[in-house]
């Protein structure tokens, strides 16, 4: 039964997580181009949003980066650059740990904003609320790895996850098996991240996807004035 799951969370949900994510944003982008949208609620409240919203954007695009680098990158790189797997793992700690820390703190801020501001409140759809706690939750999970990755000093756990990683996107059928024996918080943090994978197409996470150049053909712009500014002169 235990193999059967693992193999079920990490041999096959990971390919269902990446193909709801690419099809689902294709056909969101396609059928509803009104909606690839934040709904920014900066005027309604706009001092927390700012202090927020940099703190978890930086922090998440850190976060992504870094996964994608440490993960992905095959070990015959990190073997050349001389970078040992003992140092890849400590650099990932330190840098992973600031970088989710900023994150937290950032999106609490903007959950806080949300949940308590009746205004904001009232233009949130069920979606935003959602998508910001299972972040929060995913980032919690992260940064409750640390103190099990310090007790592998040699980086040999987090070998597994490359393996694991590179495994799934190179269809080797045995990937599961690297991460077979790994932690339960691992296992959580690894089954959480692919559902926000299944949920990305349906929610405001698709703003991620979009290139700032697109803006420079926009047709139309969106201009947002200040109430000072907007009563004009002399009111």
């Amino acid at each position: 039964m235990t193999e059967w799951l693992n193999q079920a969370l990490f041999g096959f949900y990971p390919y269902i997580a990446l193909a709801v994510l690419a099809i689902g944003s294709v056909l969101r982008f396609d059928r509803e181009q009104y909606t690839w949208r934040t709904g920014s609620s900066q005027l309604l409240r706009r001092k927390q949003l700012v202090l927020g919203s940099i703190l978890f954007h930086v922090g998440i695009l850190l976060i992504f980066v870094g996964h994608l680098v440490g993960l992905l990158t095959p070990m015959i790189v990190w073997e050349t650059l001389g970078v040992t797997h003992a140092a890849k793992q400590m650099l990932a700690i330190i840098a992973g740990g600031v970088a989710g820390a900023m994150c937290l703190v950032g999106g609490l801020l903007l959950l806080h904003r949300r949940l308590f501001d009746p205004r904001i409140r009232a233009t949130s759809t069920f979606g935003d609320t959602a998508i910001l706690v299972l972040l929060m939750a995913q980032l919690c999970l992260g940064l409750a790895t640390i103190p099990i990755s310090l007790q592998h000093s040699d980086g040999e756990e987090m070998v597994k996850f490359m393996m694991w990683a590179q495994g799934i996107f190179t269809f080797q059928s045995g990937a599961a098996n690297y991460v077979a024996d790994a932690h339960w918080i691992f296992k959580t943090h690894l089954t959480l991240g692919l559902t926000i994978f299944v949920v990305f197409p349906f929610t405001r996470l698709v703003h991620m996807l979009s290139a700032p150049v697109w803006y420079l053909n926009r047709r139309g712009w969106q201009i947002v004035r200040s109430k000072k500014l907007a009563a004009g002169p002399g009111r």
